[in-house]
């Protein structure tokens, strides 16, 4: 049946035309932003992972910087431990060559007491953002340092900060808090043989402000014995094992921080792909797309054209010969 009042076939071919300018809405709100899920409404469940991972993952580049913070405090520390081994692998050099007889101990005791101002400059200069691992003048043992490391959702959804730690007491050369806190300023005991036996004796390099370490200072005088020398000598490779031993935790802290950073960099990148894999558009397939739709709005355009011309067809009836 031919109705005027009513076209069917423009009216299809009408949806049909609506139909693909939404397609082409869509197509190309995906080609101009290159994402396939920008809003909610494109889809509500990968919308919401893809702000939770984005938000995350701006928490990992804050925890990078961190890592990155406390990487300079570790390298700050390390530098001051091997240059204060050094100072004080010259201090037993020195001990060493005042054991020989006839040299004059009160010029090399001159040449301590420099080094040993040295080692005090070291210690205080070892600062980083106002912490020191060398250095202590407010706590008697050392403290605890945190750095922050790693940034944790788990599979409830709960996120927390994981830290890395580092414990200065092992670290501390000089405490002027008290001087048993220190390794230069408390006192480190050694083995002396004397003849057949073993006598320990107990030496400090540096003086404490809060005090004087256990046992005697290393110090030099005309009088000084050989086997004081011996003592002071043992006692000095002793501090120079701790202080060793201080230096490689310091140097295995500053590792396992570089690797933490390369962990991080790395999770974030895979954090990236992995949500762009969900919103993100492929732009090779909507290109495609958007060609066919604009050859079916062409088509829909025309059908909707020749339904229209139906109803103009109908006067020809009317029309006399």
């Amino acid at each position: 049946m031919t109705s005027l009042m009513t076209n069917t076939s423009a009216i299809a071919a009408l949806n049909t035309l609506r139909s693909i300018s939404d397609e082409m809405n869509t197509t190309q709100n995906r080609v101009s932003s290159g994402y396939k899920v920008e809003n909610a409404s494109d889809n509500a469940a990968y919308w919401s992972i893809a702000t939770t991972m984005r938000s995350d993952n701006k928490a990992l580049s804050a925890v990078q910087d961190a890592i990155g913070l406390g990487a300079a405090k570790t390298d700050t520390a390390y530098t001051g431990m091997e240059s204060a081994i050094d100072v004080v692998s010259d201090i037993k050099a020195k001990l060493v060559a005042a054991r020989e007889p006839g040299v004059d101990k009160e010029k090399i005791n001159k040449e301590l007491t420099e080094l040993k101002n040295q080692l005090t400059s070291i210690s205080k200069s070892a600062s980083f953002n106002g912490e020191n691992w060398l250095y202590e003048a407010t706590n008697a043992t050392g403290s605890t340092q945190e750095m922050v490391g790693s940034f944790v959702r788990d599979s409830a959804g709960n996120v927390s900060v994981k830290t890395i730690t580092f414990d200065t007491t092992d670290s501390i050369l000089i405490n002027d808090n008290a001087a048993s806190g220190g390794l230069l300023t408390g006192g480190t005991s050694a083995t002396v043989a004397t003849g057949t036996t073993t006598t320990t004796a107990t030496y400090y390099l540096i003086s404490s402000s809060a005090g004087t370490g256990s046992g005697t200072e290393v110090t030099l005088t005309s009088s000084t014995s050989e086997f004081e020398i011996d003592g002071m000598i043992s006692s000095v490779d002793a501090m120079l094992q701790n202080m060793t031993d201080a230096g490689a935790t310091i140097g295995a802290t500053t590792s396992r921080l570089k690797m933490q950073d390369a962990f991080v960099a790395d999770l974030s990148d895979t954090i990236d792909t992995g949500v762009g894999r969900l919103v993100d558009a492929d732009m090779n397939e909507e290109s495609t797309k958007l060609k066919a739709l604009q050859t079916q709005q062409q088509l829909g355009i025309q059908s909707l054209s020749i339904a229209n011309s139906n109803s103009q067809s109908v006067l020809s009836l009317f029309q006399g010969g």
